[in-house]
């Protein structure tokens, strides 16, 4: 898996007392575009913290969110994630390869810290400053994540949502407008 860092700086378009924004025109890759982004076209610095959210999972589990191959029940890397983690047993997630080649706590806090990110609404995610508190310091108490949205349930979801869309596919990022139903 060769890793490809995109999507991220949205957070770079925004004017200088601007802190979110609006647009009709949706870019970026399936899998790591923020609900409120994807279904509102609003974007926020939050929006970049979702995409790096996907991306801690994506790292310690060694899988693509965008080819993730569902297991037990689960849809995608977010929702299997939330499975495990509910479950109780969140190292699951791992990567098999890395078999005993790291430190469970600070697996653990990883693991918790991408679920944070990756909530389904924006103001509860935690701000790229704190993630990188959080990400140093064992002694800040983390507060639980709540389920996170699924945004691909299933092939007949993704069909309908794609038939209200135009989409574009330019260098493998997608640009979507989206027409109301």
């Amino acid at each position: 898996m060769n890793a490809k860092v995109s999507d991220f700086g949205m957070a770079r378009i925004f004017g200088v007392d601007q802190t979110q924004g609006n647009t009709s025109k949706i870019v970026g890759t399936f899998g790591y575009i923020s609900p409120e982004y994807a279904m509102h076209g609003q974007f926020s610095v939050k929006s970049d913290v979702f995409r790096f959210g996907v991306l801690i999972l994506e790292i310690i589990s060694g899988k693509k969110n965008s080819c993730f191959y569902p297991l037990d029940g689960a849809k995608d890397l977010l929702s299997y994630a939330w499975k495990l983690w509910r479950d109780g047993i969140p190292l699951e997630l791992m990567d098999p390869t890395l078999k005993d080649s790291y430190s469970r706590n600070e697996v653990l806090r990883c693991i918790h810290i991408g679920l944070l990110c990756v909530q389904e609404y924006a103001d509860p995610r935690p701000s790229m400053a704190s993630i990188v508190l959080l990400l140093n310091s064992y002694s800040v108490t983390l507060p639980l994540p709540q389920q996170p949205p699924f945004l691909a349930r299933s092939r007949i979801e993704l069909d309908q949502f794609t038939r209200q869309a135009m989409t574009l596919f330019v260098n493998e990022a997608s640009i979507t407008e989206l027409y109301p139903r």
